[in-house]
């Protein structure tokens, strides 16, 4: 009896014959297909890392203006 893993879950519930091809050792075709959507979905995580930092930044900025003119509007009243 073979182990079953999780990642063997994953790509049964993706694509029972492309799981079943691979149970069989038989190399996929479409290679060219597969290293531009993992390339594409590199890049699209590249740019989620950036707007998450982006967004980072803009809030501290945000929170650091707004402790600034409490500050100020601190010092115009005392």
């Amino acid at each position: 009896m073979s182990i079953i893993r999780s990642s063997d879950i994953g790509s049964y519930l993706y694509c029972r014959r492309a799981w079943w091809y691979h149970k069989q050792g038989l190399e996929s075709e479409n290679k060219a297909e597969l290293a531009a959507g993992t390339e594409l979905h590199q890049k699209h995580g590249r740019r989620v890392l950036a707007s998450m930092l982006n967004r980072t930044v803009g809030l501290i900025l945000l929170t650091i203006a707004l402790i600034m003119l409490v500050a100020y509007c601190t010092a115009r009243i005392v």
